[in-house]
């Protein structure tokens, strides 16, 4: 098969923005994110993701591991501007790109007659010189396998699925590793013995149907290389949100923490049962005057957790002047995952 998709991946792309303003910033451990003692990692670079340092952590956790660590606020503004650029470098290469987050797009190659390997040599260097940051590319015949490949040999990556390596390349994977296979359902498939793609693998279409629903078939497909959706370029960035005006206006901090819990669970499984995850997560409140405030948080990974949902929204709500009592609070998940197999819930 032709291979057809090119995936890119800007590597900690926060943390690399910031890295050009500061170079000195690149050996040692930093993480964008807010400073105060309740603040949200956004994003760490390599050197603090050696210590297991991570998006959406604590910054007080962080600091425990490493003591040392360098702590920058975001500058959002600034990561739009470099993630445009690199679009604007990469539609050299093709009109037909699938933008999946701010640091994050496939595009069709189809019409680009050159060898695979130096076409993203290519498209690294040109990223590299014309915008001074580190991409991480993956090419494939399908999608899935070209998202896979990207994320093989991050930072500064280049990985090339053929259909011959198919399926042994993905064998010793962990299942996580399979787009469409989330963290809690790779725990509950570990607790029943299915730890390696191989373990996957021996279980009938059937067998998958039992365990994931109607997603087990396409479970089914992605661990033999079949994936057969097509670049969406039509495609609106969508939000998922739940919101709730209350009979009573509430009065203290506590009893709308009390509240975020309950709606980022509710969020999150909504995103579950729709199978995405999302980048930013974004608080409403209405006050009793009806004034309206909102704040968001983005990161550089994908969430769907409830912990690391509430774990944001009571930064942002803790981090919120909040002078009159609230009418409405509400929670949206956007920037959301590029496909609805993203994350598949386990029956």
């Amino acid at each position: 098969m032709d291979l057809n998709f090119l995936h890119f991946d800007l590597d900690a792309f926060f943390a690399s923005c910031e890295i050009l303003d500061n170079p000195k910033l690149k050996h040692v451990p930093m993480v964008v994110g807010g400073r105060s003692q309740r603040g949200i990692i956004t994003t760490a670079n390599y050197e603090a993701r050696k210590y297991g340092l991570h998006s959406a952590m604590p910054i007080f956790q962080a600091k425990k591991i490493v003591p040392n660590l360098v702590i920058v606020p975001p500058n959002f503004e600034k990561y739009r501007r470099n993630s445009e650029k690199v679009f604007k470098v990469l539609s050299a290469f093709s009109t037909k790109i699938q933008k999946m987050s701010i640091d994050e797009g496939c595009m069709d190659i189809s019409h680009i007659d050159m060898d695979r390997l130096e076409l993203a040599n290519l498209v690294q260097e040109n990223v590299r010189i014309k915008t001074g940051l580190s991409i991480s590319i993956g090419i494939s015949y399908n999608m899935s396998l070209a998202k896979l490949a990207s994320d093989w040999n991050k930072p500064h990556g280049i990985k090339i699925i053929t259909q011959d390596d198919i399926p042994d390349i993905l064998m010793d994977l962990n299942v996580g590793k399979i787009q469409g296979i989330g963290r809690k359902s790779e725990e509950k498939l570990n607790n029943i013995g299915i730890k390696k793609v191989c373990d996957l693998y021996d279980l009938s279409r059937n067998n998958l149907r039992e365990l994931f629903g109607k997603f087990g078939e396409v479970i089914y497909d992605r661990i033999r290389g079949i994936d057969d959706r097509q670049l969406d370029l039509s495609r609106i960035r969508k939000s998922i949100g739940v919101e709730y005006t209350f009979e009573r206006d509430l009065r203290n901090y506590n009893e709308l923490l009390k509240k975020a819990g309950e709606f980022s669970e509710e969020l999150a499984e909504d995103l579950h049962k729709k199978n995405i995850k999302a980048k930013t997560i974004r608080i409403k409140i209405k006050l009793s005057d009806f004034s309206v405030i909102t704040k968001s948080m983005t990161l550089d990974e994908y969430i769907s957790d409830v912990k690391d949902i509430y774990r944001i929204v009571k930064y942002l709500v803790v981090n919120t002047k909040i002078e009159k009592p609230v009418r409405l609070f509400g929670i949206t998940a956007a920037n959301l995952s590029d496909t609805t197999f993203e994350q598949l819930k386990f029956l």
